[in-house]
């Protein structure tokens, strides 16, 4: 007897998939998959790591430190302060490096546990099953979501379409904020802009990345990670046969059919896939993963709790459905075969280590002082009324730490010379200071129309904090 099951698109056009048949062949970016709920092991860890990473970005931009907002990212002003490390855009290097250390670390995770990250850690990932949750709330389990987008509008329809929309739209907005946070003064933020006081691209930006969040968590859904993320189509090339991936165990389920619970599914020459498609109905992507390893799967594990609920009431064992590799399913003993720590995985695992030590060290060695030396380019030089030419400077004093410095200015390279102006300079906490400051010197020093000579700005309180800037000084 031929099996068929039912899927529900978004313009009412029922498709009727024969038993065999690839469940997603007739699959397109507009099709309306109305995913089943379904509980578990993966499923409570699944929610219990994404609502804690969830917490984390909502509470990170809250946090103070020293009286001032601890992570802050301000690119009007171009600085990122991060708890007691400010960086400016000459620290480039350390974004650079943290960035590295990141992908890498990913191809490392990727190449081991597969696409964790996209089941587990993707922000796309967590706010979907957030919006699918309040879809469940408002409008029901997935049978009850595919009639009441049949029937037609009446106050029922209504009322529950209209909650669940403001839901999306709170935990969009409130996103929004928060991402927001990381970039302005986040107790501002939400006091400006409920008051509509906010300026433009601070509203801008809070409403662009709610319509973002809104769209890509409310509709949009498993088409950002099959279709858009370009993650989704470079993993394979870091996958091999050791690679844990959710993998459905083709030789313990096939030949796959329907049974009563008493049948010895020996008897009939069945697998223990009872082939009802629950693994399909509770994927977040709609695939079948009884068809080998795909590229939209994104390793959430929710068919792998779908499956071993359907064994526990058939009384079959577990793990039809499971994370393995493709060389344990082969072996013919099903003892562990894998090898977690081949040279893929070593080789990812060594750069890893390589990167993140230059991160370190990169951050460990960067002096908390930046000097830039400016010259007066109206008049390159002058004579003065004791006869000393002058040329005339700004310097530029950033001060990279967290706690207000006085620094002292030096001059190195000349055997006698005169420096006009103050010679220290007070600079707040992650603020630039301004000195203007004219140097001069007697002519007979100077033999040659362009002189090396060096600023030393040193700190105060602080000989360790110190930086050499090399200027010129000109004369005819």
């Amino acid at each position: 007897m031929e099996q068929k099951v039912t899927v529900q698109s978004a313009d009412k056009v029922k498709i009727q998939r024969p038993d065999g048949k690839k469940h997603n062949d007739n699959y397109s970016p507009r099709s309306r998959i109305y995913v089943r709920d379904t509980k578990g092991v993966m499923e409570y860890f699944r929610r219990g790591f994404g609502f804690l990473l969830l917490a984390v970005f909502a509470l990170i931009p809250w946090l103070t430190y020293q009286g001032e907002q601890a992570v802050l990212l301000d690119i009007m002003e171009q600085r990122f302060r991060i708890y007691g490390l400010t960086l400016w855009p000459q620290d480039f290097t350390v974004v650079a490096w943290f960035a590295i250390v990141a992908a890498v670390a990913l191809f490392f995770v990727t190449t081991v546990f597969g696409r964790v990250w996209c089941g587990f850690m993707c922000p796309q990932t967590t706010w979907t099953f957030i919006f699918m949750w309040f879809e469940k709330k408002f409008e029901g389990p997935h049978n009850k979501r595919i009639k009441l987008d049949e029937r037609k509008m009446d106050f029922d329809k209504l009322w529950r379409k209209t909650g669940k929309q403001t839901g999306w739209i709170l935990v969009a907005l409130l996103t929004s904020m928060s991402f927001v946070g990381y970039f302005t003064d986040i107790s501002d933020l939400f006091v400006n802009f409920f008051t509509l006081d906010a300026g433009f691209w601070a509203t801008f930006s809070v409403l662009f990345f709610t319509l973002c969040t809104y769209g890509n968590a409310g509709y949009m859904r498993e088409i950002m990670c099959t279709h858009m993320c370009p993650y989704a189509r470079f993993q394979s090339a870091m996958f091999d046969k050791d690679t844990y991936t959710v993998s459905y165990d083709a030789e313990r389920g096939e030949p796959r059919g329907p049974r009563s619970r008493k049948a010895d599914p020996a008897e009939k020459g069945l697998g223990h896939c009872i082939d009802c498609y629950m693994c399909v109905q509770v994927c977040p992507t709609g695939i079948d993963i009884r068809n080998g390893l795909q590229y939209e799967c994104i390793d959430c594990g929710a068919c792998i709790d779908a499956c071993n609920d359907v064994m526990d009431k058939m009384n079959y064992p577990k793990g039809l459905i499971r994370f393995t590799t493709e060389r344990n399913l082969a072996a013919k003993d099903k003892k562990q075969k894998t090898n977690p720590w081949r040279m893929k995985s070593i080789g990812y695992f060594i750069m890893v280590v390589a990167v993140s030590a230059v991160l370190v060290w990169d951050i460990t060695s960067r002096v908390p002082l930046e000097v830039d030396v400016l010259r007066d380019r109206n008049q390159l030089f002058r004579e003065n009324i004791e006869g000393q030419i002058e040329n005339v400077f700004t310097l530029k004093l950033v001060n990279k730490s967290q706690q207000d410095m006085t620094y002292r200015i030096e001059v190195k390279g000349f055997k006698e010379f005169e420096l006009i102006g103050e010679s220290t300079k007070q600079v707040s906490a992650g603020e630039v200071g301004t000195l203007p400051l004219t140097l001069a010197v007697p002519p007979s020093l100077l033999k040659e129309q362009v002189t090396e000579f060096y600023f030393v700005v040193t700190a105060v309180d602080n000989a360790d904090i110190t930086n050499t800037h090399q200027s010129r000084f000109l004369y005819e």
